[in-house]
């Protein structure tokens, strides 16, 4: 905990020098970050639970634009705000008492303490970063009179005390970042409590729980709905988690769309069988025996027509009558790299079929694979959050992760819920509207059973980049 904690310190802006008295309950320092104009507060709580405050107060105006000289020429410092326009009132929300069950129910104030729910398993580098995007877009949004209160956990004991210690109601909560701990905070809905969470499991979104996470449903709904009626899609997906999880979703999703699906093909994740895998999807042997009985019919004529198209057919190992006009890669990582180059090895040819992918290839890497050019994959383009990276870049010295745009945009929604002073019953008729939408950085998203759900672009790759194609 204490390199932890200092690294926090540091990457905060606190100074080095705080002590704890063990006989105290808390001793509170107030410090400004070295990076924006934020007043920063830390509390040091025995039992080695951890408490960061960030609190937010007026401060003499400092002009970071030597910092980040893009951050004028967007709106990504005001990205995240509903479409509902900040100073027009919110369409009809529930009134304050609400009637549930023949129950009155007194509706509750929001608090202004945020709670973070970090485990002392997370990564240190990831815990660091989410904290600089909070300070960056609390800075951006002008989000003022909230405090940010981040608590480390060791197990579930310590995170059931955690949830359990306040009294207050309307508490907000960010995280847990895993899905067993999610599962936990599921038990405290009764509480009035709203948590933001990111696992990626979709089941546990109900009631008070909101997940923010990148979901391949929400992907491939978009991906397949962009096809046309004369779309036949072939499966190849990998023997894990991510792959199996594609495979379970696609037929429900395939039926809402207009393409079909024609067939599917699996592999180990240690790809040892992936060749074998291709081969049958795309019916390798078949063709191959097909080829070849054609050049034998078109070596006994003479004709100048048949031996035109005999030297034409020596150049291909297959036929290219494919039963399927779309591949779907449900892979990623250092395994994709490898899977798809052997597509074209085993003659399903990228210029003929069209190769398609989830958001997980969304990264400069796949951008330069020669077999991957042309693929389709749903997201949002690189220029929309280009100006934001960088503005992390100059202020943090460090790149920002593909998914630090998630607490980004966070921010953004309690921003709204803050500054329209909402009540706990009117935050949830907010995020249960699937008409109110927020901007975010990776395009507008809404609340869809409380699963965040996106409104993305098709975009292509070509020579190194992601280009809108819709």
């Amino acid at each position: 905990m204490p390199n932890l904690f200092s690294s926090l310190r540091e990457c905060l802006g606190f100074s080095q020098s705080i002590k704890s008295d063990p006989l105290m309950t808390s001793i509170a320092r107030s410090d400004m970050s070295c990076k924006l104009p934020i007043g920063v507060a830390t509390i040091v709580i025995p039992r080695s639970i951890l408490f960061i405050f960030i609190f937010i107060y007026s401060c003499t105006s400092i002009d970071i634009s030597t910092q980040s000289e893009q951050s004028s020429e967007q709106d990504i410092i005001n990205e995240q705000k509903v479409t509902t326009n900040k100073e027009q009132p919110i369409e009809k929300i529930n009134s304050i008492v609400t009637e549930e069950k023949n129950n009155i129910i007194i509706d509750t104030e929001i608090s202004k303490e945020v709670i973070i729910l970090f485990s002392n398993k997370s990564k240190e580098n990831f815990t660091k970063q989410f904290i600089n995007v909070l300070e960056l877009a609390t800075y951006n949004k002008k989000l003022s009179d909230v405090s940010f209160n981040l608590i480390f956990f060791d197990n579930e004991d310590e995170l059931i005390k955690i949830i359990s210690e306040p009294e207050q109601k309307g508490k907000i909560f960010i995280g847990p970042l895993e899905t067993n701990y999610t599962e936990i905070a599921k038990n405290f809905c009764d509480r009035r409590f709203i948590f933001f969470a990111f696992s990626a499991d979709s089941e546990l979104a109900e009631k008070c729980i909101y997940l923010i996470n990148f979901f391949p449903k929400n992907e491939l709904e978009q991906l397949l709905s962009s096809l046309n009626n004369k779309s036949k899609v072939a499966l190849l997906y990998p023997e894990n988690i991510y792959g199996y999880k594609i495979n379970g979703m696609i037929d429900e999703v395939i039926n809402q769309s207009d393409a079909i699906l024609i067939n599917r093909s699996s592999y180990k994740n240690d790809l040892s069988n992936v060749r074998d895998a291709i081969k049958e999807l795309g019916k390798y042997e078949l063709r191959k025996y097909e080829l070849e009985r054609q050049k034998q019919i078109l070596l006994t004529k003479n004709d100048k027509e048949s031996k035109k198209r005999l030297e034409k057919l020596r150049k291909f190992k297959t036929t290219k009558d494919y039963d399927f006009t779309h591949i779907l890669l449900a892979d990623y990582g250092i395994n994709l790299l490898q899977v798809a180059p052997l597509l074209p090895y085993y003659d399903i040819d990228p210029n003929v079929i069209q190769f398609m992918s989830t958001g997980v290839i969304d990264d400069k890497n796949f951008f330069l694979e020669p077999s991957l050019q042309g693929t389709i994959f749903p997201g949002i383009e690189k220029s929309k959050r280009s100006q934001l990276m960088n503005e992390y870049l100059k202020i943090y010295n460090e790149n920002m992760l593909r998914i630090s745009t998630l607490p980004y945009d966070l921010v953004g929604i309690l921003d709204y819920i803050y500054s329209k002073k909402l009540t706990y019953n009117q935050a949830l008729e907010l995020l249960n509207s699937s008409k109110i939408k927020f901007n975010g950085i990776d395009g507008e998203f809404y609340f869809k059973n409380n699963v965040i759900e996106r409104e993305l672009d098709i975009l292509e790759i070509s020579n190194g980049y992601a280009n809108k194609i819709n």
